[in-house]
C-alpha cells in the first residue's frame, strides 16, 4: 500500500533537497510540513537563489512542491516492477540519494522534469503573474505534420503555448541551486548533469498542435502553438536513458567527467551519468537503501524485469489466492448518477519468497 499523497510529497521533497533545507524542515517537528508559507518564513535558514525564490515568489515554490510530487509518482510508475520500485520510506530512501548509482541519476532527473513541467503548465493555466502564455512573435513558421488537402493552407502562431523556458529557468534556479556555491566535486557534476537531463527531456520534445479555422469544416486557416510532451512520455524517454546510463568518473582538473571504459563517446547532455555501481537490491539493506523483494508481487510468465525469476533474485515465488472486492453490475441512472454493486473476485497472485 502506498503512502498517501501528501506524506510521498513531503518525503522526497526532505530527502531529495539540499542538505540546509533537510534542517530546515526536520526543525520545523514535521516531515510533512509541505505548505510554501511555512517553508518561506524560514528564508534566513535558505541560501542563495532558493532563498530568493522564497522571499520574492512564494508562488513559485508552491510549483516546486507539485513537481516534486510529479516527479515521485512517475518514478514509482516506471519502477513498479523493478527490484527498487522508488519507495518513499524515509530511512531507506534517504540511502539511495546519498550515493552516486543510477537510480538516484533518474530520481534527479525526473524531479527536475517534474518542476520544470509543473511550472510551465502553471504559466499556460494563468496561475502564476509572473508568466503567461509562450511569446511567438520572433518564432519561425510552424511546420506540423500536413495532411491530405493541407498543402498552402494559411496559418498564424495563437493559442496558448506553453512557455517552456520560464519552467525550464526556474526549475534551474532551485534544483541546482544546492551545487552551485563553490562545488567542483563529481557528485555536484553528476547532479548537476541528471538535472539537466532531466530538464532537457521537458524542453527538448515540445510538440506543435494546430486548429482549422474555415466555413463548413474547411481548413482555410491554421492556427498553430506548442505544448510540452505528455508527462509520462517524458517519463518513458528517461528511463530509456536510465537504461543506458553512462559510468563515468572525475578528470584530474575537478570540473570534467570522463566515461569510464574503453572506446567510449562521451554522455552528451540528455544521457543520464553515475559513478558507482547499485546493489542488487534483493535482501533489504539500510546501508544502501534496500528494502528487498521478499513479499513482492512478480509475474510468473513474464522473462522481463517483473518475472519472479529476476524480481525474486532466484530465491523462488510461492502462489497464493486473494479475495478482493470491486465494483461490479454498474448502472447508469437518469441523471448522472452510475450505482455499482461489490463483487469478490479471487486472484492468483505470485509472491517473492
Amino acid at each position: 500500500m502506498l503512502p498517501s499523497s501528501r506524506t510521498q510529497l513531503g518525503l522526497f521533497f526532505i530527502l531529495l533537497c539540499p542538505a540546509n533545507i533537510i534542517g530546515l524542515w526536520w526543525a520545523v517537528g514535521s516531515p510533512l510540513v509541505m505548505d510554501p508559507n511555512s517553508i518561506c518564513r524560514k528564508t534566513k535558514r535558505l541560501a542563495g537563489k532558493q532563498a530568493e525564490l522564497c522571499q520574492l515568489e512564494p508562488e513559485i515554490v508552491q510549483e516546486v512542491a507539485k513537481g516534486t510530487k510529479l516527479g515521485v509518482r512517475e518514478c514509482q510508475y516506471q519502477f513498479r516492477f523493478r527490484r527498487w520500485n522508488c519507495t518513499s520510506h524515509s530511512k531507506y530512501f534517504g540511502k539511495i540519494l546519498q550515493q552516486d548509482i543510477r537510480e538516484t541519476a533518474f530520481v534527479y532527473a525526473i524531479t527536475a522534469a517534474g518542476v520544470s513541467h509543473a511550472i510551465t503548465q502553471a504559466c499556460s493555466m494563468g496561475e502564476l503573474l509572473q508568466c503567461g502564455c509562450e511569446l511567438t512573435r520572433s518564432r519561425a513558421p510552424p511546420s506540423p505534420t500536413a495532411g491530405p488537402g493541407m498543402e498552402g493552407t494559411a496559418w498564424e502562431w495563437g493559442g496558448c503555448g506553453d512557455d517552456v523556458q520560464f519552467g525550464y529557468e526556474k526549475s534551474q534556479q532551485f534544483m541546482d541551486a544546492k551545487n552551485k556555491k563553490g562545488k567542483n566535486d563529481i557528485r555536484a557534476l553528476i547532479d548537476l548533469h541528471n538535472n539537466e537531463a532531466g530538464r532537457l527531456a521537458v524542453r527538448s520534445y515540445m510538440r506543435t498542435e494546430c486548429k482549422c479555422h474555415g466555413l463548413s469544416g474547411s481548413c482555410t486557416l491554421r492556427t498553430c502553438w506548442r505544448k510540452m510532451p505528455h508527462f509520462r512520455e517524458v517519463g518513458d524517454r528517461l528511463l530509456e536513458r536510465f537504461n543506458g546510463a553512462f559510468k563515468v568518473m572525475g578528470g584530474n582538473d575537478g570540473k570534467t567527467l570522463i566515461p569510464v571504459g574503453d572506446n567510449i563517446k562521451p554522455p552528451d547532455k540528455q544521457d543520464l551519468i553515475y559513478s558507482a555501481d547499485s546493489p542488487d537490491f534483493c535482501s533489504a539493506n539500510r546501508k544502501t537503501g534496500s528494502l528487498g523483494t521478499r513479499g513482492r508481487v512478480c509475474n510468473s510468465t513474464a522473462m522481463d524485469t517483473s518475472g519472479c525469476d529476476l524480481l525474486c533474485c532466484g530465491r523462488g515465488h510461492r502462489d497464493e489466492t486473494v479475495v478482493l472486492e470491486e465494483n461490479c453490475l454498474c448502472r447508469f441512472h437518469w441523471c448522472c448518477v452510475v450505482q455499482c454493486r461489490k463483487c469478490s473476485v479471487r486472484q492468483e497472485l505470485s509472491l517473492c519468497v
